[in-house]
C-alpha cells in the first residue's frame, strides 16, 4: 500500500517507525510546524519531524490542512491507499478523509468510546479509570466518533503518565502491525460507537494543575500521576509556588508508620491542606478524605527533587496549611 502517516508528539513514533519497517511504501509524513521552545527561544522540530528526518522520509508541516488546496492537491496526486494518524493534532477535513481507498485510520489512546478527545491518557489516570488502551478507528468527520476496528486494553494500575504513555504508544504500533493485513484486504469488522457511552478527555489547562485539598488524598494522588511529569500538580508554600510530581494516598497515618502524638495534633489548622509532618519521608498533608504523603516537588528557580533533598537546605516550619 501507498501509505501516508500523520502524527506530531512523542506518542506517534512508535507507529511511524513501526509503518517504516513494513515493505509498505510510505511517502509522505506529516507534524506540525516546528515550535520555539526554552531558554533561548528556538525552533524545535516535532519527535515525529526529527525522527521520519532520521528514517529519510519526506516531511510535509503546513499550518492547516482545512481549505489548504496545495496540500489536498498534493496528497491526490500521491495517491495513498490508507492514511494513519496518531495525535497529529488538526482535524482533518471531509475531502482529506475520503482521498485513500482504505480510509484515515487513526491510533486513539482510549477504549472509545470512553474518552474522545484531546488528553485521553491523563485523563484515565486523574478520573480513576481501572482500564484504558488503544483503539483503532475509521476517522470520521466528528471528535473521534469514527466506527471501531480493534482494540488493545491494559490496567491503569499506579502509573503515572509517562510510564502509561509509553506503554500505550507501543501497543499502538502492535496493534497497527497486527492489522495491517486486514486493513490493506478491507477484512475488519467496523463496530459502530455507542454515543450514549461516550465520555470525553478534554485538553488539559491551567486550572487542572491546582491541588484543591478538600478533595480526597486519592483523587489528589490520582491528579499528580497524571500530570507527571509535565505540567505537574501546584499548590502554594506560604504565596511561593509549590509543584508536587509524586505523592501517595494515605488513609491513616499511623498505618504508614507515622507516629500521631500531641506535638502533631498542635501543629495542625485541622482543614484541608493542612502540613501534619514534614520529615524525609515527605510532606504528609490533610485532605477532605485521608492524607496525601507528597515525596517530590519543586520549588521556584530549582530542579524537581524528592523532599529528603529539599529539606537539606531548606525549612517548612510548622503550622503551615498549603494553598494560602
Amino acid at each position: 500500500m501507498k501509505i501516508i502517516f500523520m502524527g506530531t508528539p512523542e506518542f506517534a513514533v512508535a507507529p511511524l517507525e513501526m509503518l517504516a519497517s513494513t515493505n509498505h511504501q510510505l511517502g509522505m509524513v506529516f507534524t506540525q510546524p516546528d515550535k520555539a521552545k526554552g531558554r533561548g527561544n528556538k525552533l524545535q522540530p516535532p519527535p515525529v519531524k526529527a525522527r521520519a528526518l532520521e528514517l529519510g522520509l519526506p516531511v510535509f508541516q503546513p499550518e492547516r490542512i482545512r481549505g489548504n488546496q496545495e496540500i489536498l492537491d498534493q496528497i491526490r496526486a500521491y495517491g495513498p491507499d490508507l492514511i494513519v494518524v496518531a495525535a497529529y493534532g488538526q482535524l482533518l477535513p471531509k475531502e482529506l478523509l475520503e482521498i485513500p481507498e482504505k480510509g484515515c485510520i487513526n491510533i486513539h489512546a482510549s477504549l472509545l468510546p470512553r474518552l474522545r478527545g484531546a488528553a485521553p491518557i491523563q485523563r484515565a489516570i486523574m478520573e480513576g479509570e481501572e482500564k484504558t488502551g488503544i483503539t483503532l478507528m475509521q476517522m470520521a468527520e466528528g471528535l473521534d466518533t469514527g466506527d471501531m476496528l480493534a482494540k488493545a486494553e491494559t490496567y491503569v494500575d499506579r502509573k503515572n503518565y509517562q510510564q502509561l504513555h509509553d506503554e500505550l504508544a507501543l501497543m499502538g504500533a502492535e496493534l497497527l502491525r497486527e492489522h495491517l493485513d486486514s486493513i490493506e484486504k478491507g477484512t475488519l469488522n467496523p463496530e459502530k460507537q455507542d454515543d450514549t457511552l461516550a465520555t470525553y478527555a478534554h485538553r488539559i489547562l491551567k486550572p487542572d494543575e491546582g491541588l484543591d485539598f478538600s478533595r480526597s488524598g486519592a483523587d489528589l494522588e490520582r491528579q499528580i500521576r497524571g500530570l507527571y511529569p509535565a505540567p505537574g500538580a501546584t499548590t502554594s508554600n506560604k504565596g511561593e509556588p509549590l509543584k508536587a510530581f509524586v505523592a501517595e494516598a494515605i488513609a491513616d497515618p499511623a498505618d504508614a508508620g507515622f507516629e500521631i502524638s500531641d506535638s502533631f495534633s498542635a501543629h495542625t489548622f485541622g482543614e484541608p491542606g493542612s502540613v501534619e509532618i514534614v520529615d524525609d519521608r515527605g510532606i504528609l498533608v490533610k485532605t477532605g478524605k485521608g492524607y496525601l504523603l507528597i515525596t517530590e516537588i519543586q520549588v521556584p528557580g530549582k530542579k524537581r527533587m524528592t523532599v529528603r533533598d529539599f529539606l537539606r537546605g531548606h525549612k517548612m516550619e510548622l503550622p503551615l496549611v498549603l494553598g494560602r
